[in-house]
């Protein structure tokens, strides 16, 4: 005999399923139709601008973007911040994150509730540019860097992760001679990799996507990031485009130089995702839940 429970939960489990069906088209839908339409010649968009395979192929679009060399710097300089701010940011975070998790300190509740202030307030846009302007800092990459250098939100859900260690495990390390080093790096670090590799992904796509600092303090072309270099796309392709326009008719089909570099852009995160998947719910998990 069935439970009376067990029908409204098979409902609520198609409800929930046809929910997440939908939104994961609507995300994947438009993704695919921009590879499509990166891939088609103007005349295969024009005919059917939503074709599900390009009647026409091409790799045009893609040799028009790689001809300008500006997305190779693009690339170089994003890669830099994104690589050199992942690091700074976790190596700050994980640490702040230790600290934090032991037990009171002298200034322990100050020092956390100042952090804990900056996730609800800021300077504002303007005295923040003006304070960096005043600094020195304009027109420099580590400018970045600095500026997402501390996650709040990070250290406290990685707070909460150290702090469900059993205490009897660090106290055994002790015992067996570690010093806090020792019992950082070789007991609680280890128990933290799905954390770890988690907040390392969301940091590394925070890096990889920030625009609007690197708009207002880099101004020299020369360090120009990938998704300013995307903006710039978007928005005047042809003008971002004028020195391969003598050789191709670059305003023939904008929109597939456009599609062609959005793809261009997201194909770094779309390759080191899936091996870091796995750890997502885990490492939420860990320090979502306080115990």
């Amino acid at each position: 005999m069935k439970r009376p429970g067990k029908k409204r939960l098979e409902a609520m489990d198609i409800v929930a399923l046809t929910l997440m069906t939908i939104l994961t088209l609507c995300i994947l839908i438009p993704f695919y139709n921009s590879i499509i339409i990166s891939f088609s010649s103007i005349g295969s968009y024009l005919r059917n601008p939503f074709a599900f395979w390009p009647s026409e192929g091409t790799m045009e679009n893609y040799t028009i973007v790689l001809k300008n060399g500006t997305i190779f710097t693009s690339y170089k300089n994003t890669i830099l911040i994104t690589v050199v701010g992942t690091v700074l940011t976790m190596s700050v975070s994980v640490a702040a994150a230790f600290v934090f998790s032991r037990k009171a300190f002298p200034g322990k509740k100050l020092f956390f509730l100042l952090m804990l202030f900056t996730m609800f307030f800021s300077g504002g846009t303007i005295p923040t540019y003006l304070i960096i302007k005043q600094l020195g800092m304009i027109d420099h990459r580590m400018t970045i860097i600095l500026m997402c250098g501390i996650s709040t939100f990070n250290i406290i859900v990685m707070k909460n992760g150290f702090e469900q260690v059993p205490d009897a495990l660090e106290e055994a390390a002790r015992i067996d001679g570690a010093n806090d080093l020792q019992i950082f790096f070789q007991v609680l670090l280890p128990l933290q990799t799905a954390q770890i590799a988690t907040f390392t992904l969301f940091t590394a796509v925070a890096y990889w996507n920030e625009w609007f600092w690197s708009m207002l303090v880099l101004n020299s072309s020369g360090k120009m990031t990938l998704m300013n270099y995307l903006r710039a796309i978007v928005m005047e392709a042809s003008g971002v485009m004028e020195d391969t326009a003598a050789d191709v008719e670059v305003n023939s089909f904008t929109m597939g130089i456009k599609m062609a570099t959005v793809v261009l852009t997201m194909l770094p995160i779309m390759c080191v995702y899936p091996f870091l998947q796995k750890y997502f719910v885990k490492g939420v998990m860990v320090g979502a839940l306080k115990g």
